[in-house]
């Protein structure tokens, strides 16, 4: 940031402090042609007038009083009393830079790095950050510890980094203790200490820094370099929150979402998240529009859903694109567009995105607004299941089986989902023992995996277990079983159900049968 000129109001003069001031400045006096300037600036003992500022500063820099020559260059580049006009500002700061006055060597470094009034220029900016640091000014030793960490304008350096850091930290810069407790935190050219970091975040937290008070704050939240205290991490982040630090806001928010450490509390959460959204912070702005499309907190709105959503997936927010897309899957608070749900799905899925992966995968097996393309279809399949993705395991494995010269691939996929829960997985694969298909037929591995899909309510494996129970293939026979089994097939809508399951009720005995009505023919836990 450039730097104003000292702004701190004093109490008001005499109106006789005013005129003597005057009487001067209009001798002739620069310095008092300054003085004059600063009271109509900051309104000393006179109604604050910009404009007349800058006609007093004007007189005093023309008779080249330095300080004057920079607080008109403030001017300028501020707009006030003036045009804002960048170059300008850096005619008057370079007259005062010339003269020594490190405010000023550091405002013509900051321009020259931002190429505002002339041309961008690191070798500038470096040459006028030096002159400042060198009488001490801790800005410019600040940016010139990121200029040697960055390598702009100059070799990159770490070493020389640091001890710059370190000269403005010690002048306690609050921007150079956090970049300071940076690199110590990073063991970027220095060994870690983890100590020094939390020391020097702490004092540029103490004296406002939003950016340091967020990072202690997290660290109290995790437990991390110090003892875990929620309420420690409350406060840092509302400090900065409450000065516009968007992460912090977000934070908060999902502090009081989830009663971490509080007592729940969804309106001041949605409270945080706004503001936070309104910043532009992606991940609150995703947040939003899952309230608005589910009614969480909010009236359930699909387009004030799709607002948010596009504002977050704008800035590349994975999660966004993919709620996006889902809204225009389904035409829900937007126009009903597959074309446009498949380039959200594309641009979630390739930052990793899974659901995204997997239903882009969908787009190109179906043909659903893209061209259909198997390969491209197996291609994201297979990237969400190496992710162990479940479905994408199985949909994999379906795809191979489809293929014969892949086929003895697709037994290992399956095994992958259905190992974790997948229950469409696990009827292929008992399907696969049962029939011998790429593995050894084995009746009793396959009544094992129709359990599993059979516990999960998948209708034909409820029934493949009724039948194995039925006819004692792969486990003991067993009347009991085999009804229970058959007839929650039955409810499933396997029509051959209700004849097999007559069929086991038949063979009961008296025992069964009371335990059968005991039951209310629910399956019992094998």
């Amino acid at each position: 940031m450039y730097k104003d000129p000292a702004s701190a109001r004093t109490p008001s003069r005499h109106t006789a402090e005013f005129l003597r001031v005057k009487a001067l400045a209009e001798r002739g006096v620069a310095n008092a042609q300054h003085s004059l300037g600063f009271m109509y600036v900051n309104g000393q003992g006179v109604p604050q007038n910009f404009e007349l500022a800058v006609a007093w500063y004007r007189m005093a820099a023309t008779s080249g009083l330095e300080q004057a020559q920079y607080n008109l260059g403030v001017m300028y580049q501020k707009g006030q009393g003036v045009g804002q006009d960048y170059q300008m500002a850096v005619q008057w700061y370079q007259r005062a830079a010339e003269q020594g006055y490190a405010a000023a060597q550091y405002n013509l470094g900051w321009l020259y790095a931002k190429g505002q009034g002339v041309a961008q220029d690191p070798q500038q900016a470096m040459h006028w950050f030096s002159k400042a640091a060198s009488q001490g000014d801790a800005g410019a030793q600040n940016n010139l510890g990121m200029m040697y960490e960055t390598g702009k304008g100059v070799p990159q350096d770490l070493q020389q980094a640091i001890a710059w850091y370190r000269k403005a930290a010690e002048q306690g810069y609050a921007r150079a203790q956090f970049n300071l407790g940076l690199r110590y935190d990073n063991g970027q050219g220095v060994q870690r200490d983890a100590h020094q970091a939390v020391s020097w975040y702490r004092k540029a937290a103490e004296q406002g820094y939003a950016p340091a008070q967020f990072n202690l704050a997290l660290r109290y939240e995790q437990g991390q370099d110090v003892a875990q205290d929620i309420q420690k991490a409350i406060g840092w982040y509302r400090r900065a929150a409450e000065q516009g630090h968007a992460s912090s806001q977000f934070n908060l928010g999902l502090i009081y979402d989830n009663g971490q450490g509080v007592e729940r509390d969804a309106a001041l959460a949605l409270v945080w998240f706004r503001e936070a959204a309104e910043q532009g912070h992606a991940g609150a702005q995703d947040n939003l529009g899952l309230r608005h499309e589910f009614g969480q907190g909010v009236a359930q709105d699909f387009a004030q859903a799709a607002r948010w959503y596009r504002k977050a997936a704008e800035q590349g927010f994975a999660s966004a694109q993919y709620h996006l897309a889902q809204l225009h899957d389904s035409g829900s608070g937007v126009a009903a567009d597959r074309a446009e749900a498949f380039q959200w799905y594309r641009k979630a899925a390739e930052q990793g995105h899974l659901r995204a992966q997997f239903d882009l995968a969908l787009c190109f097996e179906n043909g659903t607004g893209v061209e259909q393309d198997v390969e491209a279809a197996l291609k994201w399949y297979l990237r969400a299941a190496e992710q162990e993705y479940p479905a994408a395991q199985y949909k994999v494995g379906t795809m191979f089986d489809l293929d014969d010269a892949e086929s003895d691939q697709a037994g290992g996929w399956y095994m992958k989902a259905a190992e974790r829960g997948h229950a469409l997985a696990q009827f292929a694969l008992g399907l696969r023992h049962d029939n011998g298909q790429g593995v050894p037929r084995d009746y009793a591995a396959a009544h094992y995996w129709y359990l599993c899909a059979a516990r999960q309510g998948h209708a034909r494996a409820q029934f493949n277990v009724g039948l194995m129970y039925l006819t004692g293939q792969g486990v003991a026979a067993d009347a009991l079983e085999a009804s229970l089994w058959l007839q929650r097939a039955a409810q499933g809508g396997i029509d051959a159900a209700e004849r097999y399951a007559r069929q086991a009720a038949a063979r009961m005995d008296a025992a069964q049968r009371a335990q059968f009505e005991h039951d209310h023919a629910q399956p019992r836990a094998a």
